[in-house]
């Protein structure tokens, strides 16, 4: 866990609140592009950030924090109680969406708040010198974050705004002809997220070039369906039940049984557990498609069994 003091704090669009965070007692570690820390928001409360500073800097960590109406307590807690000289505890940073190596272009986009990983990601591939194009859409200019930050930045002509008041992103055009060697990076809210993932698979890009970051899963009323099962523990040999109303994870942990967790939401993947025998009931946004249908492994915070029972490397 990492210390940390609130440095700055400002409103850069409607609903939108930059956090500046700046290390106490040591330097602050090095992270990637597109990377995420962990803020313990409160007691019992973690929640996910993207930073969306330029990864050369080692002096401080940039988040974006949109106050959601329909927020669990992470940013309205953000948004209406933590000032600027308040010390928060933070996750060393982690990737889950990172650039991809050996591409030889990046097509970024980004809807609302999804512009936070989407701009660090800027920053380092214009010092790489790589070939890349970013998008930005948003509802309005007033909803747009950061964009006094874009415009001043050396990679400004590579970003092009869209906005649902003026010039909406035609997202068959932009993607109609798939290059090989380009790879799409796609992050925002779930709508924007689906409507460019259908829209890139439609227009022919392979699975293995699109990449996403998702922000929230859907709900569990939203999926339905759910039976209880049992999970048995191959290494112990203990068998769990899971209710209907319980996960796996929240039952692993009434057992005893530690095992890392983060999000609570399939997004984070930090929960993901080895599957031996049975077929998950997959409801995260971490896995690809792919990596679903080999079934060997699922996240225990949100999926369940489409059986009675699973079998689980724990």
């Amino acid at each position: 866990m990492i210390q940390v003091v609130v440095s700055d704090k400002c409103q850069v669009a409607n609903g939108i609140c930059r956090f500046e965070l700046a290390a106490i007692d040591a330097t602050l570690p090095p992270f990637e592009a597109g990377a995420h820390i962990d803020v313990h928001v409160a007691p019992g409360l973690i929640r996910q950030y993207s930073l969306c500073n330029d990864p050369a800097e080692s002096h401080r960590y940039v988040i974006g924090v949109l106050n959601e109406p329909t927020s669990r307590g992470g940013s309205r807690t953000l948004h209406e109680t933590i000032q600027v000289g308040d010390q928060l505890t933070i996750g060393a940073p982690r990737n889950l969406f990172s650039l991809e190596p050996t591409a030889e272009r990046h097509l970024l986009l980004a809807g609302g708040i999804g512009v936070t990983p989407i701009l660090s990601m800027a920053w380092r591939l214009h010092a790489q010198g790589a070939d890349f194009e970013m998008h930005y859409c948003a509802r309005s200019p007033e909803h747009a974050a950061f964009v006094d930050v874009i415009r001043a930045a050396p990679f400004a002509e590579r970003v092009k705004f869209h906005f649902d008041t003026t010039q909406r992103l035609d997202a068959k055009a932009l993607l109609a002809e798939p290059r090989t060697g380009t790879h799409l990076y796609i992050c925002g809210p779930g709508g924007f997220m689906d409507h460019m993932l259908d829209t890139a698979r439609r227009c022919g890009w392979a699975d293995a070039a699109l990449h996403r970051e998702f922000f929230a899963a859907p709900t569990q009323g939203e999926v339905g369906g759910d039976q209880p099962f049992d999970v048995q523990l191959s290494r112990s040999g203990m068998t769990l039940h899971v209710p209907t109303d319980k996960s796996v994870l929240q039952v692993l942990e009434a057992a005893g049984v530690e095992i890392s967790s983060s999000c609570e939401q399939g997004i984070c993947g930090a929960c993901l557990t080895p599957v031996l025998e049975g077929e998950p009931d997959h409801r995260d946004q971490f896995l690809t498609d792919a990596e679903r249908a080999c079934n060997d492994q699922f996240t225990p915070c949100c999926s369940r069994a489409k059986g009675n029972c699973l079998v689980l490397d724990l």
